[in-house]
């Protein structure tokens, strides 16, 4: 069976032909590095794990998840790493695997830890598949992420960052198909952010859930925090025996996985709401809420306070 893409109704379009001229001319020829491990967390299902840092030149921005499923005819990348070098290790890892040809780049959200190996994969001219919401967010923030990954790293490894706009866009629900493997893709409400997007493997009931999935590394609330809860319910539903989260381990039972994220997100409601009762403020709020969860999460004096205010701003308008 030929690799297609199936659309349902109007919930995916193209975009114009001439974007692959554009971003074809802005590909550069990589220096060779090795190819990232990865775990088969279930046949044909590929998932590189991604150290719970932030990027620094040491590890080049290889801080989340990535990974890739192979079909009879056909390879799917889900998130292609936090730099051009990821994703170049990351297209090795793959040629190390099968010679079929790369047909989609599935970007699970605008993050830059896992879009910015995207330009690794334009030799392949695959159809750079997202959200409907992702291209104005990550255009919005762009240069702030090239800016940061500058200097984070170096100029040297910053050359090659690009925007990759996306050439098949989901705005409810999508099927790929990699020749006798059907990828179901949801494009979901705000949430961890406004533009998260899961894909379902049929075949080995794998759920990649992208950032709407943090396990031990600290979750970022980048959307919206009752949002994010209403999706972890909804998620809950979807018919996978194991899932790949954004950050964590390769893959996880689910829907178990969820249940630090879940309890952790509960417990930033309840607490902001307690503070706001007592008419309390928001640095009251930062030094308090959620504090007791602090020995179950890497990165939690750096997250945690983003997150009470960013839940304070949210939950002061209910």
């Amino acid at each position: 069976m030929a690799a297609a893409a199936t659309f349902l109704g109007s919930s995916a379009r193209k975009a114009p032909a001439g974007v692959w001229l554009l971003v074809c001319l802005l590909w550069a020829t990589p220096a060779p590095a090795d190819p990232l491990p990865v775990f088969e967390v279930a046949p044909g299902v590929f998932v590189h794990a991604g150290r719970h840092e932030e990027t620094d030149a040491a590890n080049a921005g290889d801080i989340a998840n990535c990974g890739f499923i192979v079909g009879d005819d056909a390879v799917a990348v889900i998130d292609s790493g936090g730099s051009p070098v990821v994703g170049h290790r990351l297209r090795d890892a793959i040629r190390a695997h099968t010679d079929r040809p790369i047909r989609y780049v599935v970007n699970t959200h605008m993050h830059p830890d896992h879009v910015l190996g995207n330009t690794a994969f334009l030799p392949d001219r695959p159809e750079f598949v997202a959200h409907g919401n992702f291209q104005a967010a990550l255009t919005a923030r762009m240069d702030h992420y090239r800016q940061a990954f500058e200097a984070e790293t170096s100029p040297a490894a910053a050359a090659e960052v690009r925007l990759i706009p996306p050439t098949l866009v989901v705005a409810e629900r999508l099927e790929l198909d990699l020749g006798g493997r059907v990828l179901d893709l949801v494009a979901w409400p705000v949430g961890h952010t406004d533009n998260d997007l899961t894909v379902l493997d049929r075949r080995t009931a794998t759920l990649w859930a992208g950032d709407l999935l943090f396990m031990e590394r600290a979750p970022a609330i980048d959307g919206s925090v009752l949002g994010w809860l209403r999706v972890l319910d909804a998620l809950a539903a979807e018919p996978a025996a194991r899932v790949v989260p954004g950050h964590g381990p390769p893959s996880a039972p689910w829907p178990d996985a969820a249940g630090d994220l879940r309890r952790y997100l509960s417990r930033i409601v309840e607490g902001v709401r307690k503070v706001q009762a007592a008419h309390g403020t928001i640095q009251q709020a930062v030094e308090t809420v959620a504090a007791e969860e602090a020995p179950r999460w890497r990165l939690f004096e750096s997250y945690n306070p983003r997150n009470v205010t960013a839940a304070f701003a949210e939950l002061e308008w209910e």
